[in-house]
């Protein structure tokens, strides 16, 4: 194994291992996500959503949920001093993008392995959407997961960073929401499943993923410098 594939593996496992001894931030998400869905439950008075209302929902909840698990990304590097370690250490700085947005990626999985079978219970009378579905979420996880480790990098030592990242993030991700609503959309139809322009929304979600990669692999060494 390179020195590179080396310490993606022990970053990512140690981030892993950090999060099922700790708990900080998947519980928090997954709460959020379920507090919300109960919320829009009664307070739309609704007990089936369709189209793009349930799109909207899904979306926008699973959104602010990431958030959550963004602001925290970094925090362990800049209380145990990660940054210095992966500065000082004989490898390409990019690794620690890499592991973690692939960390992050995880995180969003899991938060939609609780959040979307609940979401279908509350709001869906059918499932049949649900394995679609699947393509939609890989592919804007990986496009949230790029562009949160980026902002997150740049606003972790900032004492307004609960702030920064939010403001920063969303204007940027509108692109991958657009994209991700518009493909889940026909998806939620109130007919049944539909696939009008499925195939253009996943390509759009594809082509924003290699371009906040690619933009995260190019710079993340300048912002770990700073």
């Amino acid at each position: 194994m390179t020195p590179s594939r080396a310490a993606f593996a022990a970053i990512l496992g140690k981030d892993l291992r950090a999060e099922l001894r700790t708990l900080q931030s998947l519980p928090a998400m997954a709460i959020f996500a379920v507090t919300t869905f109960v919320i829009f439950r009664f307070g739309l008075d609704r007990t089936q959503l369709s189209g793009d209302l349930a799109s909207g929902v899904l979306w926008a909840t699973l959104l602010f949920a990431a958030v959550l698990g963004i602001n925290r990304l970094f925090v362990t590097e800049r209380e145990e001093g990660g940054f210095d370690a992966i500065r000082l250490a004989p490898i390409d700085r990019s690794v620690l993008f890499a592991a973690k947005a692939t960390a992050l990626v995880i995180y969003l999985l899991a938060l939609e392995l609780i959040a979307v079978p609940i979401f279908a219970l509350f709001f869906l009378d059918s499932v049949a959407a649900l394995g679609p579905l699947v393509a939609v979420l890989v592919l804007a996880d990986l496009g949230l997961a790029a562009t949160g480790t980026l902002i997150s990098s740049m606003a972790v030592n900032s004492r307004a960073r609960d702030l920064l990242v939010p403001l920063v993030l969303l204007p940027l991700v509108v692109p991958l929401m657009i994209a991700a609503t518009g493909a889940t959309e026909p998806l939620l139809a109130a007919g049944g499943p539909g696939y009008e322009r499925f195939g253009t929304w996943l390509m759009v979600l594809g082509l924003y993923d290699l371009i906040f990669v690619l933009l995260g692999y190019a710079v993340f060494d300048f912002l770990l410098e700073d």
